[in-house]
């Protein structure tokens, strides 16, 4: 349920009737935005008269919200979400360049790669520590290390750093980490998702390979209820019967979650496709469908790479790509 509030309201009244509302038993979200106040009211309905709420002088419409989703609803939030990913602003007209190896091997290595990447005009390094991979046998990240690596890596370049957190029993190794990304196959982990909701850090939440919007949108529900509502939706490509890509990259998901939802929406074109020569095109498209950022993998050695090399690009074709997204962006913003 929503209460849309006439413009003018007297902060007065507003926090009056929300009071009210609370103590109906249920949990008030306010959006303030430019021009009107939206109200979402999440909780059993059923016993507050809302032909009462509506016939309140400075009420001026009240309308019911059937999708199971809710905090992460635009109708509750009509005005773009913007996330501060480590001082990085992200959505709202805001756009990230995120960029970096997929799983961090050697301090050389990460910092040759972070001063690179910035050098190009990224805003945020990506690097995993904690890799999960189909096979026990590969490599699955330094871990602690890796978290230490990426610390270093930002000390010497300044960008704030993305990366994977699988296991809620790691969470407190990831105190100083700019953005806590739940990968694919965590996506429905919702002990760990509920974990995350009570945390102050910027949630970068991946689309499972074989989910739908609506599941992904429930998994960021299940941040947002907790009370984190700093959480960036990412496409990263889903499992269809193409058989020359890696995945599918569902590039109509990012129009479609921007009329579903407030939250900033990116799109990772390294892991949709899988192969390098594949996503400088498709990081454009991107771009193109209104993404409010790309993640690409960006490797100094991708032939010796310990994990996904064939979807790095080299350091020079991130260069390259960086200064075709800025062109498209002026085209979009246009």
């Amino acid at each position: 349920m929503i209460v849309v509030l006439k413009p003018g309201v007297a902060r007065e009244k507003k926090e009056g009737l929300i009071q009210w509302l609370e103590r109906q038993g249920l949990q008030v979200h306010v959006s303030d935005g430019q021009f009107q106040t939206v109200l979402g009211l999440i909780g059993d309905a059923a016993h507050v008269d809302m032909d009462l709420v509506g016939s309140l002088e400075i009420v001026d419409k009240v309308s019911r919200v059937t999708e199971p989703f809710k905090c992460c609803n635009r109708k509750f939030h009509p005005e773009d979400l913007v996330v501060s990913a480590g001082g990085v602003p992200v959505g709202g007209g805001h756009f990230a360049m995120i960029a970096g190896p997929c799983s961090v091997e050697t301090e050389e290595q990460i910092v040759g790669v972070a001063k690179a990447v910035k050098a190009a005009g990224a805003d945020l390094l990506r690097g995993g520590a904690f890799k999960p991979r189909t096979s026990p046998y590969d490599f699955s990240g330094l871990k602690a290390e890796g978290l230490e690596l990426l610390r270093v890596a930002r000390a010497e370049t300044g960008l704030p750093f993305v990366t994977e957190l699988m296991d809620i029993r790691d969470l407190e190794l990831f105190a100083d980490v700019d953005v806590i990304q739940v990968g694919a196959r965590n996506m429905q982990n919702f002990d760990l998702l509920r974990e995350l909701g009570h945390c102050d850090k910027p949630v970068l939440l991946k689309r499972g390979l074989a989910n739908t919007l609506r599941e992904l949108l429930m998994s960021a529900e299940y941040v947002m209820s907790g009370g984190n509502e700093q959480v960036i939706l990412c496409e990263r490509g889903i499992r269809s019967f193409a058989d020359y890509t890696r995945n599918t990259l569902d590039l109509s998901a990012v129009p479609m979650l921007h009329e579903l939802s407030h939250l900033p929406v990116i799109v990772d074109p390294s892991h949709a496709t899988g192969l390098a020569r594949l996503v400088p095109p498709m990081a454009l498209a991107a771009v193109a469908a209104g993404a409010d950022g790309v993640m690409v993998e960006v490797h100094n050695d991708p032939l010796n790479a310990l994990c996904d090399g064939a979807q790095a690009l080299r350091p020079e074709e991130y260069e390259k790509l960086a200064a075709k997204v800025r062109e498209i962006r002026k085209v979009v913003t246009a």
